[in-house]
C-alpha cells in the first residue's frame, strides 16, 4: 500500500492556514491505502490518485452549487471567461517563477487573478452599461491573450506542461494545489451557507432584492468571486477547456427533474459526483483525459434526465419545469 509522506510545510503565515489540509491530506490518504488493501483495487494504491479523487469530490459539490445559481441567472458562460484567465493565472505564476525563483504555486496566483477578473466582469458591466456577455467575452479574450503572450515569450521553458493546464491531468494534483482546492472548499461552502437567501433572492429578482435593501451589487461579486474559485479548483482535473461544463451540465440535468430550487441543487450534486468518480475510473483504466471523460459522462446523464422527464410527462406525471420556472417561494430572506 502506498501512504502519502508529510509534506514539510513553508514557514510563515500560511503555515497556520494550510497545516490542517494537508493533515487532512495525509488521513485522506491512509483511509484510501487501507480501502485498496481490502479491495484490491489498483486505482486507490496511488497517492497521486488518492487526491485526484478528493479534488474531484469536492468539485463534484462546489461546481453545481454555483452552477445552480448562475444557470438561474443566465450567466453559464462565465465559467468560460474565468477559466481562461485562470489559465493567465497560471501563465503568471509560471513566469514569476522562472524569472524571479518565487516558487509560488501557479495555481494560487490563477485564483488571484481569476477573482480580479470576476471582479472587472462586473465593474465593465456597470460602468459601460455593456451587457453581460459582452463583458465576459472581452475578460476572456484578454486573459487567454494575456496567457499566450507570457507562455510564447518562454522564459526557463515557460511552454513545458501548459497541456496539463488546458485538458487537466489525474497525475499532475499536487498535495500544494489539493490543500489549495481544499480551502477553496471551505470558503466557498462557508460563504454560500451564510449567504444563501440572499444570493437567491437576487438571483431570481433582483428589483425586488434592491427595493428590499439589499445590496445587489455587492451579491453579484460575491457570485462571480465564489465562481472565480469554483473554476480554479476545476481547472486541475478538467482543465481550461472544459471546466466551464461542471458548473452547467450537472444543473442543466437536475432541472429536468427537479421541482424546487434546493432540490436542484440536491439532484445537481449527486449528478456530478456519479459524473466524476465514473469518469475518474474510466479514465485511469482507459488511460484517457479525465476531463473529456466526465464532460461525456455528465452530458450522458443529463440526456437520460431529460428521457426521464419526458417519460414523466407521457405517463401523466406533472410536467417537468422549464429552466428558471422551479419553485423558489423561500428565495426571500427574512427579517431576521
Amino acid at each position: 500500500m502506498t501512504y502519502l509522506s508529510v509534506v514539510p510545510l513553508q514557514a510563515g503565515l500560511l503555515d497556520g492556514v494550510f497545516g490542517p489540509f494537508y493533515w487532512f491530506l495525509n488521513y485522506w490518504s491512509e483511509v484510501m491505502s487501507w480501502v485498496a488493501g481490502q479491495t484490491g483495487l489498483e486505482i486507490l494504491q496511488y497517492g497521486f490518485m488518492h487526491r485526484a479523487i478528493l479534488v474531484g469530490l469536492c468539485i463534484g459539490v462546489m461546481a453545481p452549487l454555483i452552477g445552480t445559481f448562475l444557470v438561474h441567472r443566465q450567466l453559464a458562460l462565465i465559467g468560460d471567461a474565468l477559466a481562461h484567465t485562470g489559465f493567465a493565472g497560471v501563465a503568471v505564476g509560471l513566469f514569476l517563477n522562472a524569472v524571479l525563483d518565487l516558487g509560488v504555486s501557479p495555481y494560487l496566483t490563477a485564483v488571484v487573478v481569476s477573482m480580479i477578473a470576476a471582479l472587472f466582469i462586473e465593474l465593465i458591466s456597470e460602468a459601460t452599461d455593456a451587457y453581460n456577455d459582452v463583458s465576459m467575452a472581452i475578460v476572456l479574450s484578454t486573459g487567454f491573450a494575456l496567457g499566450t503572450v507570457l507562455i510564447s515569450i518562454n522564459a526557463g521553458g515557460l511552454a513545458v506542461g501548459v497541456n496539463q493546464f488546458l485538458f487537466g491531468n489525474l497525475a499532475t494534483v499536487s498535495q500544494d494545489s489539493a490543500a489549495i482546492l481544499l480551502l477553496l472548499f471551505v470558503i466557498i461552502i462557508g460563504v454560500v451557507g451564510l449567504t444563501r437567501n440572499q444570493l437567491l433572492y437576487v438571483t431570481f429578482d433582483e428589483t425586488a432584492a434592491a427595493v428590499s435593501g439589499l445590496s445587489v451589487s455587492w451579491y453579484n461579486r460575491i457570485m462571480v468571486l465564489l465562481t472565480a474559485m469554483v473554476v480554479v479548483g476545476a481547472m486541475q482535473i478538467m482543465g481550461v477547456i472544459l471546466v466551464a461544463a461542471m458548473l452547467v451540465v450537472p444543473v442543466a440535468g437536475a432541472s429536468q427533474v427537479s421541482r424546487s430550487f434546493n432540490e436542484s441543487i440536491l439532484v445537481s450534486v449527486v449528478l456530478a459526483e456519479l459524473a466524476v468518480v465514473l469518469g475518474i475510473g474510466v479514465s485511469y483504466y482507459a488511460e484517457a483525459t479525465a476531463g473529456g471523460v466526465i464532460v461525456l459522462l455528465a452530458v450522458a446523464i443529463y440526456v437520460a434526465a431529460v428521457v426521464l422527464g419526458k417519460l414523466q410527462a407521457a405517463t401523466g406525471e406533472e410536467d417537468t419545469p422549464e429552466m428558471g420556472s422551479i419553485d423558489v417561494s423561500d428565495a426571500k430572506p427574512s427579517d431576521d
